[in-house]
């Protein structure tokens, strides 16, 4: 991922290539073609919009609802550029749509965009909105113009093989300042109107930097850092239990006398943690209750 300023810090942009993190997704959670271009596309934008963060602690959670087969998407992103996301119906299908590529508006059907920014504040930060297509970067663009009052570009392509494996992947976000002046913003309105889509951009081979170059060239671009982006989930044995414990001593009790012991999945990255009966009894007999 490559942050950018441009015409004298009146433009801040983001551009990313993410298929291998996409790609780390789609295998871990076995996604339909369909849902991997729509999940990637929201870990693509979550991505970017976790770089926005201040604070190396601070989260940003992204959750689309809708009435499509897919029903959900939730992605959670932080500022070093870990992000991880997992879809509620992961093989959901959909044919594609009258131009023939993949229904990423359609999988999601008509349904709300939640932004969560939770910055170690008493009650984190929550905006939802409607979505205005479903395709992401619409809606990720109506999102910033709504709720943040900042005037954004948002594209967001994910590109599929034949063997429904990920060929490409990644976005770039472009967004003006208060101060902005006329004469940048039809400059810009210009080059956004006649660019190649996004995915086209991606299969040419462009980099991040070069794919804000064809945006911001004229307009003095200069990039600030890049950092390496991953698919990173935060879970651990240790979590886990904290989550058995909270079930408290009555449910665990249950479990058990069931004598099965018990196995908690993690949403995000699909990892499986079993409890043995014994290990129950020592979480139960903790001090931590």
């Amino acid at each position: 991922m490559v942050r950018a300023t441009a015409a004298n810090a009146q433009i801040r942009a983001f551009a990313i290539t993410a298929r291998e993190t996409v790609e780390y997704a789609r295998r871990v959670h076995d996604l339909s073609p369909v849902v991997t271009a729509a999940l990637g596309r929201l870990m693509t934008g979550g991505v970017m919009m976790g770089s926005m963060l201040k604070g190396e602690s601070d989260l940003l959670t992204l959750q689309v609802k809708g009435a499509g087969p897919v029903h959900g998407l939730t992605v959670t992103a932080d500022a070093a550029g870990n992000v991880k996301g997992y879809a509620d119906c992961p093989q959901a299908m959909m044919p594609p749509n009258g131009m023939g590529k993949l229904d990423v508006g359609g999988v999601i059907g008509a349904g709300t965009l939640t932004v969560i920014k939770d910055m170690g504040l008493k009650e984190p930060y929550s905006s939802t909105i409607a979505l205005t297509t479903g395709e992401i970067g619409d809606d990720l663009t109506y999102y910033f113009a709504a709720s943040e009052q900042i005037p954004s570009s948002v594209a967001l392509g994910v590109l599929m093989e034949k063997d429904n494996t990920v060929k490409q992947a990644g976005g770039f976000v472009i967004q003006l300042m208060p101060f902005t002046g006329e004469e940048v913003i039809s400059s810009l309105e210009e080059k956004l109107t006649h660019m190649s889509p996004i995915t086209t951009l991606l299969e040419e081979g462009n980099t991040p930097e070069q794919i804000l170059e064809k945006v911001l060239g004229d307009l003095d671009m200069e990039v600030n850092d890049t950092m390496p982006v991953r698919f990173r989930c935060s879970c651990s044995r240790e979590r886990v239990e904290k989550v058995l414990i909270s079930l408290g001593k009555k449910e665990l009790q249950n479990l058990i006398d069931e004598g099965q012991g018990a196995e908690l999945n993690c949403h995000f990255c699909n990892k499986n943690y079993g409890f043995t009966t014994q290990e129950l009894r020592q979480l139960l007999s903790s001090r931590q209750f």
